[in-house]
């Protein structure tokens, strides 16, 4: 009897306790699908370009354009929520940061939500009277089961949570975008430092609104009314200037008739640029000055590797975010060993000092003290700095130089250096893979010159912006030289010529980086290389083309130089680069607008200034499409992220991009905020897009996809990627075949079918 009893009262329990899973598994399901409409956005210093629009790609084009609007573009937020926002700023900046603050946040090692559970209720700005300590003391343990609580607490409905954790996440979105990096993105050993997930925050975000707007389901209600928005000006203007460049890039690419032309010389030198539109000009501007071949592939090289400097015991991923890294190469210094262990010591002393002095710098009373003593001799270096930027920058290299040890010191790669880190199978493959994917498979130059790019400012947080965005925001320098000591090794070459690539004997790959900034070419050269008489030619030609394209560079700046000295406008670029309250120092990927596919002989007449993305292709070596399929699904859809960063940023600089540098703070030197107290800035300052505060430089439209190949390879890797059926059936990027045959092109219509250009322009097919 007893028993029955005991069954009877234990039996609501159980129900009960289902009815809890199923209520906090519904919570979590909604809570995971409120970040989808989240992008990512990494730290200063790995920037690289992402759709802001990247969750709503799933929807057409037009159609994401307005829903964006709704949840992203609100200038003005119901007061109580920017209340709840500045306390949610508050406690993200001290959780995240990385080194700016004197004194760390303490049990960040336990995660986001159970360090702010310890310490909240000593906030007294979220402590309006007794009852919310209490409450606040008494938080439950586990995010899910706060979550739930919250929900209770503010009457909002189950069937309506996920909206409303959905509206917690875009009314805060640059923070959020960040912890969409670390949850979804960043690399395992910065994840386990200070863990965070997708819940913990929305917990967070949650238990502030139940404190500061007890009423907030009134934002549901305040987010319909947003929901009134009509977009059809905004696309008029993006769809006409796709139009105009467009129509005059495809009639230019016409009338070079699709020629078949081949070379029968052979080039003095063979260049391969990174796909970024900054080598597009440059690589024009070399072609000019002699018999030379320039090639296109994505700046990692095909190589996704990690790289660990050993003098500064710095490790990091030089390679797309797309990719995981699949190997640690070890770079090390070319010169003694005695040289080196002094480098090395000099270089720790010098991290040492860094450390002292952000120390004395961030605590509460040291700087005061340290302006006393580094005051007068800071005030003059600003003063060098401000009145003669490139005379400081010169000084700067000349005390480096003197305590410079001699021989120099270089990074470099070596064979051993490669094999440590790759072996040899996969450094075969990737050997392989470069040459045959950008057509390099005969006809060797003496000299391939394989050209990663980086940049160099000063004073500019966006710094990492300007690097290389195919080698996960770094310089490219490092996958080009471990590529040159792979094809460059005899083993790897006898491997090669079993798959009919030969590479003469006499043929030497040279690793270099390309400045985007000034662009100044430098060479690396590893221990047993000379400098010969037909290299000196080519750092000569190297040299004028950097005249040429200094010289366009500034015409673009809107710097005109009235004298005839050449040499004019490489002093103002260099100025520009040194000077450290140069908003501007270079364009960067504005205006960027194609993707073409094909060799350079197709392009190579065209002026495509500045514009394009130019990738290497041969279809005539990738009878099966697997070559092309990489392109089309890793470099171009980089690419798009690009294109997508810089037109949304122009649409509103304020909620897709960063708003003026002139304004910016750096936060837990991890991103920019605006003032003192805003939201985390996820995209490009006004300045990489406006030329003035009136005149935009950067053209908002879609990127468009240009492959030359036949219509029926494209087709059979669309039809087996879902990303690029997303992108090209959502009008997110438009595509143009150029059939080698026929001479024709073609356009993909949003039903993933063909049309000839004769009949329809491209632009009637975005629709």
């Amino acid at each position: 009897m007893q028993s029955d009893v005991q069954m009877k009262t234990r039996a609501p329990s159980i129900s009960m306790m289902n009815s809890e899973k199923e209520h906090l598994s519904e919570i979590h399901t909604n809570t995971l699908e409120a970040w989808k409409k989240i992008a990512p956005f990494w730290p200063l210093k790995n920037l690289i370009a992402v759709n802001p629009l990247q969750g709503l790609e799933d929807l057409p084009f037009e159609q994401a354009i307005i829903t964006g609007q709704s949840y992203f573009q609100q200038a003005i937020l119901p007061k109580k929520m920017e209340d709840i926002n500045r306390e949610t700023i508050k406690w993200c900046q001290a959780f995240f940061d990385e080194g700016q603050a004197t004194i760390n946040m303490p049990f960040r090692n336990q995660g986001l939500y159970q360090a702010w559970r310890q310490l909240v209720r000593f906030d007294k700005r979220l402590h309006l009277n007794r009852e919310h300590r209490i409450w606040l003391e008494n938080l439950p343990l586990t995010t899910e089961q706060t979550i739930a609580a919250c929900l209770i607490k503010l009457n909002i409905p189950l069937k309506q949570s996920l909206l409303f954790f959905t509206l917690l996440l875009t009314t805060l979105p640059g923070w959020a975008s960040y912890i969409k990096y670390r949850t979804e993105w960043a690399e395992v050993n910065y994840i386990d430092s200070n863990p965070v997930t997708q819940a913990d925050y929305i917990a967070i975000r949650l238990v502030i609104t139940c404190l500061l707007w007890p009423d907030a389901i009134n934002l549901l209600d305040w987010h319909q009314d947003t929901k009134k928005i009509d977009a059809s000006e905004q696309m008029k203007k993006i769809i006409d200037a796709e139009k105009n460049y467009q129509t005059e890039l495809l009639d230019a690419l016409s009338q070079e008739n699709f020629k078949k032309n081949s070379r029968s010389d052979l080039p003095t030198a063979q260049f391969v640029f990174c796909i970024d539109v900054r080598s597009e000009p440059f690589r024009r501007a070399l072609e000019a000055q002699g018999n030379y071949d320039t090639f296109g592939f994505a700046g990692f090289f095909g190589i996704p590797t990690q790289v660990k400097n050993e003098s500064t015991d710095e490790t990091y991923s030089s390679c797309p975010v797309l990719l995981s890294p699949k190997h640690t190469v070890k770079e090390t210094m070319f010169c003694s060993t005695k040289i080196a262990e002094k480098v090395l010591h000099g270089k720790a002393q010098i991290n040492n000092m860094k450390r002292i002095y952000q120390a004395l710098k961030y605590t509460f009373t040291t700087p005061f003290v340290l302006v006393e003593v580094l005051g007068p001799l800071s005030g003059l270096w600003m003063l060098l700095r401000t009145i003669a930027p490139r005379l400081s920058e010169n000084a700067k290299k000349t005390l480096i130089e003197f305590f410079r040890p001699n021989p120099p010191v270089r990074p470099v790669f070596t064979k051993q250096d490669a094999a440590s880190g790759i072996d040899f199978n996969d450094q075969c493959v990737y050997a392989e893979s470069v040459l045959r994917i950008i057509g390099l498979t005969d006809n060797f130059s003496p000299t391939v010159i394989l050209c990663g790019h980086g940049s160099a400012t000063q004073n500019n947080a966006y710094a990492s912006a300007l690097d290389c965005g195919a080698c996960g925001g770094h310089q490219g320098a490092a996958n080009a030289r471990i590529l040159a000591a792979i094809l460059n090794d005899i083993d790897v070459r006898n491997y090669l010529a079993k798959q009919n690539i030969v590479i003469p004997l006499k043929t030497r790959f040279i690793a270099a980086l390309h400045n985007t900034t000034i662009d100044d070419v430098t060479l690396y050269l590893s221990e047993n290389e000379g400098i010969t008489k037909e290299l000196n030619k080519i750092k000569y030609d190297l040299e004028k083309a950097r005249q040429v394209n200094n010289e366009w560079r500034c015409q673009k700046m809107g710097y005109i130089s009235n004298s005839k000295n050449k040499n004019n406008y490489m002093t103002h670029v260099k100025n520009r680069s040194a000077d450290w309250a140069q908003t501007r120092p270079e364009w960067g990927l504005a205006r960027n607008a194609s993707f073409i596919i094909g060799p350079r002989l197709f392009t190579k007449k065209i002026d495509l200034d500045g514009r394009s993305f130019l990738h290497s292709y041969n279809w005539q070596q990738d009878k099966d499409g697997t070559s092309l399929a990489t392109i089309l699904t890793a470099p171009m859809v980089v690419a798009q992220w690009i294109n997508s960063q810089y037109l949304f940023s122009s649409i509103d600089n304020v909620a897709y991009g960063s708003g003026s540098k002139i304004t910016h703070n750096v936060t837990g030197k991890v991103g920019i905020m605006q003032g003192n107290g805003s939201d985390l800035m996820h995209g490009l300052p006004f300045q990489s897009i406006y030329a003035s505060d009136k005149k935009a430089y950067h053209e908002p439209l879609r990127l468009m996809t240009i492959v030359y190949a036949p219509r029926f390879l494209v087709s059979n890797i669309i039809s087996h990627h879902s990303i690029l059926q997303k992108l090209f059936g959502n009008g997110w990027v438009s595509l143009a075949c150029i059939e080698p045959e026929e001479d024709s092109i073609y356009y993909l219509k949003r039903d993933l079918t063909w049309n000839k250009k004769q009949q329809t322009s491209a632009n009637e097919h975005r629709a």
